[in-house]
């Protein structure tokens, strides 16, 4: 029975070029130099620093530059507030992966009122569609495509 994933995964190697690019540009500009702004990758989680927040910023705006040329989905990227404390100021950006439970049951719920031929069945961080037909899955696939979900998705794992 055919069937694919439906997952929201980043490529972490490409994250982390993006993240190294994106740090040469912020040394070689001349509006930080003599200032110690850079972007830390701890696991999932990105930190940006620097000493005044316009110069955080123009640190995010070169980041999601660097994401894309990479082919990085800036929509997976969850910001939070700029703080600012001791003449210094920090923003941390989450990179969300994997679909969580809500996700997957709009996934589920738009595949049940596309009035398709397929099941979909939450399998952990994924979603797994499975149907008959060959063209039924594609059918699901772009009606996933027309839906406006708040994460990027990708379709995996496609089986006849």
């Amino acid at each position: 029975m055919p069937s694919f994933d439906v997952v929201s995964e980043v490529d972490s190697h490409e994250l982390s070029n993006a993240i190294d690019q994106a740090n040469r540009e912020i040394t070689n500009r001349f509006d930080f130099k003599g200032t110690d702004a850079k972007i830390e990758h701890r696991d999932e989680v990105l930190t940006l620093q620097a000493e005044a927040e316009f110069q955080i910023k123009q640190m995010v705006d070169i980041l999601t530059n660097a994401l894309a040329r990479r082919g990085v989905d800036v929509a997976c990227l969850d910001k939070a507030k700029v703080e600012i404390a001791n003449m210094r100021a920090t923003q941390k950006i989450t990179v969300r992966q994997g679909v969580d439970k809500d996700l997957a049951r709009k996934i589920v719920k738009q595949i049940k009122d596309s009035k398709l031929k397929v099941q979909a069945a939450v399998q952990g961080d994924q979603v797994r569609i499975s149907g008959k037909k060959r063209d039924d899955l594609q059918s699901a696939i772009s009606v996933l495509r027309e839906a406006a979900f708040d994460l990027p998705l990708q379709f995996t794992n496609f089986r006849d």
